[in-house]
């Protein structure tokens, strides 16, 4: 069974209580439905754990950019107000992000920000899920298993 350390959970809607803090700060593979597209210079890119993280699962920047580009057209979250273009590129601020959420508004217009946020953080949660699905190598699956396990729940 896999042992998930508290300070890298965080309770977010949508998520049960076990949410994966952002793979920069330690969070575990379900962390990359919330990395940036590869490709771009970051702000935080000295501490940037996507790369690493998507060799640990035997992903290419490639491949993990054509499976959130198509999540994000079959989800309509492809936006010109978000960084790169889609909200599968956005991050997990609670904050708020003026341009994430702006992006959110006009795509669930009539809805509260609560309301649109279980639905933003339910729909990472679904695309953790299909990343951690399109590993292809036999030994990296069973590696990532217990991980889609939790996004199964």
């Amino acid at each position: 069974m896999l042992k998930l350390k508290e300070d890298k959970l965080r309770d977010i809607p949508g998520w049960p209580k076990d949410a994966p803090i952002p793979v920069c700060m330690g969070g575990d593979l379900r962390a990359l439905t919330f990395c940036c597209k590869p490709g771009y210079s970051l702000t935080f890119g000295f501490k940037c754990q996507r790369d690493e993280t998507l060799k640990k699962i035997g992903m290419t920047p490639k491949e993990f950019i054509n499976i959130k580009d198509k999540f994000s057209e079959q989800n309509d979250w492809n936006s010109p107000i978000t960084c790169f273009g889609s909200m599968s590129y956005c991050c997990m601020r609670q904050g708020g992000c003026p341009r994430r959420d702006l992006a959110l508004q006009q795509r669930y217009r009539g809805k509260s920000m609560s309301e649109i946020m279980k639905i933003y953080f339910a729909k990472k949660k679904e695309l953790a899920r299909v990343i951690l699905e399109n590993v292809k190598i036999p030994k990296k699956k069973k590696e990532i298993k217990p991980y889609l396990d939790l996004l199964l729940k």
